[in-house]
């Protein structure tokens, strides 16, 4: 199907092909017939691979032939050999494991250490460093010597990368051992914590009232929706929780929870703080998955996200392209991507989602700005322009 259609235009015709309403279609996959409508008038954009396949399987169509062939191949499939050693750590498991008698134990602080690293190294999205990194971290939880905030650490990280990777099921073990760890110090904030990368990487894998779920039950056990309330720890944990539960919110089409969610998350939040920041963002985000695209650039033109890390705002502006494409306007699509590349190049040369976003972008440009081209030209995407 070399045609040129939207994704979104394909969808609709192999939906019709298969002579089902849209109501039908929304059935089968568990969304609203508005959400079904969007996504067929391009209001709406199938930029999560887990969704797409989703899509694909109820149509009983390969993925590729709602992608068309101007889109390059599955970026995911790119990342397979170097999650590898990462899905094998995982598979070590440590209740299976025990010390032998000439294993050294894991030096606690040497171990902080080394974490702390890991944590700096994805805050400036350098994936290819982090997986590196990542396989001897979880092989050193393994001892059950070290304290359950540092494997819970290792664990979240260990999450947020696959999510980044598309590697989902990668994502989803290790967010749930992190999670396995937490509940058993019977410590909310613990549990809230490790139950953040959980909610992501259930919306990764599509399954956004499970994310919707568990971010909501896991706030509100640590602090009441209050700002006097609770530690700054608490506050903060509470306010991150809440908009990975305004971001499933959107997922599922339903912007008054959206905007409930993220004023509840703003009450947690100082105005100047990365907290607050991720809560403005969030915005922009939220209003771009519910099709609003319009009011997404108006909000990201007014905000500042400095305060955040690098790695927020690489992806964040990533979003940002998505919302600008959405509404026509394919050079400000390539001005916010040439800034995630500026702040952040593997958001766009290693992740999956930067990469479509780049193809997506050249593509639908009338006359690509050749500073895009050479960057698409660096990150190996190639396509029709």
């Amino acid at each position: 199907m070399n045609d040129g259609l939207p994704v979104g235009r394909r969808v609709a015709y192999w939906r019709q092909r298969r002579k089902m309403s849209q109501q039908v279609f929304a059935d089968r996959l568990g969304k609203s017939k508005s959400w079904v409508d969007k996504v067929e008038r391009g209001v709406r954009r199938l930029d999560k691979w887990s969704v797409l396949r989703e899509v694909a399987e109820a149509l009983d169509v390969d993925p590729d032939l709602l992608l068309g062939e101007a889109t390059p191949p599955r970026p995911a499939d790119e990342t397979t050999a170097d999650v590898e050693p990462i899905r094998a750590a995982l598979t070590r498991h440590p209740g299976l494991l025990p010390m032998t008698a000439d294993q050294t134990p894991t030096d606690p602080c040497r171990y902080r250490t080394r974490l702390a690293h890991a944590d700096a190294v994805y805050q400036h999205a350098d994936y290819p460093t982090l997986l590196r990194l990542l396989p001897d971290l979880l092989d050193d939880t393994h001892g059950r010597v070290l304290p359950a905030e540092l494997r819970i650490q290792a664990y979240r990280l260990t999450a947020q990368l696959a999510v980044k990777l598309g590697a989902t099921e990668v994502a989803w073990l290790a967010a749930d051992r992190g999670l396995a760890v937490a509940t058993g110090t019977d410590d909310p904030l613990l549990e809230a914590v490790a139950a953040l990368p959980l909610s992501q990487a259930l919306r990764a894998a599509g399954r956004h009232r499970a994310a919707f779920e568990t971010t909501i039950t896991a706030a509100h056990q640590i602090t009441p929706l209050t700002p006097d309330s609770g530690t700054p720890a608490e506050r903060a944990a509470s306010a991150a929780l809440l908009v990975q539960a305004a971001l499933a919110a959107a997922d599922h089409d339903d912007p008054p929870t959206v905007w409930d969610l993220l004023d509840d998350a703003t009450t947690l939040t100082a105005p100047d703080g990365p907290e607050r920041a991720a809560v403005d963002a969030a915005r922009v985000t939220t209003a771009a998955t519910l099709g609003d695209h319009h009011t997404a650039i108006d909000l990201h033109q007014t905000l500042t996200v400095r305060p955040l890390p690098i790695e927020h705002r690489a992806a964040y502006l990533l979003d940002v392209a998505g919302a600008y494409l959405a509404a026509g306007d394919a050079p400000g699509a390539a001005r916010a991507l040439l800034a995630a590349d500026q702040l952040a190049p593997p958001e766009l040369r290693v992740r999956p989602a930067g990469r479509a976003m780049l193809a997506e972008t050249l593509t639908r440009s009338p006359a690509p700005d050749p500073h895009l081209r050479a960057l698409a030209e660096a990150a190996g995407v190639n396509g029709a322009w």
